[in-house]
């Protein structure tokens, strides 16, 4: 059989293809319209379509909205932008894959960064930090499926003080962002804290972060929890600390403080305000 030549394609009507071109478009901005370069955009302005502000109006419509004002927000309160570091880890034999925001600044929290490293400048930074959690301490694999808030890939936003700001300016900027320019009611959100645990008495109740609350929220939306829900820890050996939760009722003029943290698909925890005071040995002695 002899081979089909150019010329004879073209004579019996047949157009092949003569060149074609692939154009490789990343991921998030094929999906989300972005790039991981999302500090270099400004924030496009929020649609309002002529509604009220807040859930439902049109004002946030993608990912990309979302990510890009966040960042901003926290460039605008001092913060340097670190982009995402890739999901597998590379000097970090205890990881299987990147699974938190804080990951790639694990050698500052333990107090190993080299001191040439760019990293060991900064104070402040935010970031968007691609997540994978399907194994390992922080583990989501199971409840993928179960409800629309579990998932094994996604990207977790996040601000950080190194030696800076604490409690009380983490506070109020995470209240200052959702309600002032996300434009969440605030009658839906209800915060939690640290309230002791007998599993730890060495760790006091966190009072200060109640304290901090109160100026926003009244007592009853104010939630104390234990350790399983409220004591952050990297792993078993390392920085860990008191955590104070941001939550968000779907539904809105009701009580729903008997539902958070209780896995109600309609209570969902938003932020992660983590408060890295202490450091576990491996005798387990903070």
């Amino acid at each position: 059989m002899s081979s089909l030549s150019l010329d004879y394609l073209e004579k019996i009507g047949v157009q092949p293809v003569k060149k074609h071109v692939h154009t490789f478009v990343p991921v998030e901005e094929k999906e989300l319209g972005t790039s991981s370069s999302s500090s270099k955009v400004p924030a496009p302005a929020p649609k309002t379509n002529g509604k009220k502000n807040g859930p439902g109006s049109g004002e946030f419509t993608t990912g990309k909205q979302v990510r890009d004002t966040f960042v901003e927000f926290f460039k605008s309160k001092k913060h340097e932008f670190i982009a995402s570091s890739p999901v597998v880890p590379h000097n970090d034999p205890t990881l299987l894959f990147i699974n938190a925001g804080m990951n790639q600044f694990k050698p500052i929290f333990v107090g190993q960064i080299d001191p040439s490293h760019p990293f060991a400048k900064l104070k402040r930074a935010t970031n968007t930090q691609k997540c994978i959690r399907a194994g390992g301490k922080h583990n989501d694999l199971e409840d993928v499926g179960k409800d629309v808030y579990h998932h094994t890939f996604f990207e977790m936003l996040g601000n950080w003080s190194f030696g800076d700001y604490f409690k009380k300016d983490a506070i109020d900027w995470a209240w200052q962002l959702l309600t002032e320019v996300y434009h969440l009611d605030p009658e839906r959100l209800y915060a939690s804290y640290y309230g002791g645990d007998p599993k730890q008495p060495s760790v006091p109740i966190d009072e200060e972060a109640k304290r901090l609350w109160e100026r926003y929220l009244p007592a009853e939306r104010i939630l104390p929890f234990g350790m399983k829900d409220n004591f952050w820890e990297m792993g078993p050996v390392g920085p860990c600390g008191p955590c104070s939760e941001l939550h968000y009722d779907r539904i809105g003029g009701r009580d729903a403080a008997s539902l958070v943290n209780a896995d109600d698909p309609d209570v969902i925890e938003i932020w992660n305000l983590v408060f890295m005071q202490f450091y576990r040995d491996e005798s387990g002695k903070l």
